[in-house]
């Protein structure tokens, strides 16, 4: 069984064995947590992005999808990008928002990853509603199956510590 954690702080600075990237779909870098990582694990990532859109993704990473890359000077060993959706009160991207975390941990699976730390995804310049995106990220754990020991959700504000809290006691 997966143990899930909730903490504040800085992603970059977390000791585990992947962090989860809420990238943007050209994996070139961004602002918020894209950019912390990018700036914080160097030039290695970007290297490495730049290959997987040469080699695999050329159009850009699919919502819900991820991929791995090297975490450069981070203290994790990989960084998994995964691209989650914009939130829209016309359309449930629920769904997306869900793959995001379950293709992360597949991925995460695959590299022998014990330990993933991952953000609010889609909560911050994505629009996602903090308790909503809470909810499915924590019940997309629960649900997964993954081998990955433990999840630690690094929360970079107050609020989004509580939501998660919440979504974690449910």
């Amino acid at each position: 069984m997966t143990d899930i954690v909730t903490v504040r702080g800085d992603i970059t600075e977390a000791a585990v064995d992947a962090v989860v990237n809420a990238a943007n779909s050209t994996l070139l870098g961004g602002g918020g947590v894209d950019g912390a990582i990018h700036r914080g694990g160097g030039p290695e990532i970007l290297a490495e992005c730049r290959a997987v859109r040469r080699d695999r993704y050329p159009d850009g990473l699919p919502t819900g999808q991820a991929v791995a890359t090297t975490a450069g000077r981070l203290p994790a060993r990989w960084v998994i990008h995964t691209v989650g959706p914009v939130y829209a009160k016309r359309e449930d991207r629920s769904a997306l928002l869900a793959s995001a975390y379950a293709t992360s941990l597949a991925v995460a699976d695959e590299l022998g990853a014990l330990s993933v730390a991952f953000p609010a995804i889609s909560a911050g310049i994505y629009g996602w509603p903090m308790p909503d995106a809470a909810r499915i990220a924590v019940q997309t754990v629960r649900e997964s199956g993954t081998k990955v020991e433990q999840v630690r959700f690094v929360l970079f504000s107050l609020d989004a510590l509580t939501a998660f809290e919440a979504a974690v006691a449910d």
